[in-house]
């Protein structure tokens, strides 16, 4: 099964990665981003691309101006997420090759994002707008666009989002924070697997 999870590392460091990287792989999420507030967090994504490869999509999140996108293809990172809605970075996201995840919080955003090629919209803080206010704005976005709610969001409240038509969900806190070992990650990281797969398919009916 392909879930749409990114575990969102921030405050990781290189000696932390690669234990808290194969925790969170084992447990079902493939998907894994550094921020680039992190310690050291080119050097953290170089390790998880060349320990893991293949069995994830690595890439960095709190990227900020389009020079960063470069340092974070030079790594092997495939994905580019942000905290807001810069053309700019979406731009140079693109000509890289690499996967945009611009964060949006209003149709206004999600409309410029779409139109100049953000693959996926972060809605964030997605708290602030919450199942309803998705439900309300994906009446108007185009069918197939991703949406994924990150911030204020976890097991409790999955289904909720999934019924408001959420595409996938950014986990922070929820999954690591600085100094966890990666037993604790393996844990908190199975829990969110399993509610993910059990709201996904109340929705589907799988």
């Amino acid at each position: 099964m392909s879930r749409k999870i990114i575990a969102i590392l921030r405050g990781v460091t290189p000696d932390d990665v690669e234990a808290v990287g194969e925790a969170i792989l084992a447990a079902g999420i493939t998907t894994i981003e550094v921020p680039l507030n992190s310690p050291d967090a080119i050097q953290s994504l170089t390790r998880l691309v060349r320990e893991f490869g293949p069995a994830g999509r690595f890439g960095a999140g709190t990227v900020l101006d389009p020079a960063q996108v470069g340092q974070v293809a030079e790594a092997g990172g495939q994905i580019i997420v942000s905290p807001d809605c810069n053309i700019r970075v979406i731009a140079a996201t693109k000509a890289a090759g690499l996967g945009s995840y611009p964060g949006v919080a209003t149709p206004s955003e999600c409309f410029a994002a779409l139109r100049h090629g953000a693959d996926g919209l972060k809605l964030f803080p997605s708290f602030l707008i919450g199942p309803k206010g998705l439900a309300a704005i994906r009446a108007v976005l185009p069918d197939g666009a991703q949406t994924f709610a990150v911030g204020g969001v976890g097991p409790e409240n999955f289904a909720d989002w999934h019924a408001a038509g959420v595409s996938g969900f950014g986990i922070g806190t929820g999954i690591y924070r600085p100094g966890d070992s990666a037993a604790e990650v393996a844990r908190r990281a199975r829990d969110i697997v399993t509610a993910y797969d059990r709201a996904t398919t109340r929705k589907t009916g799988r």
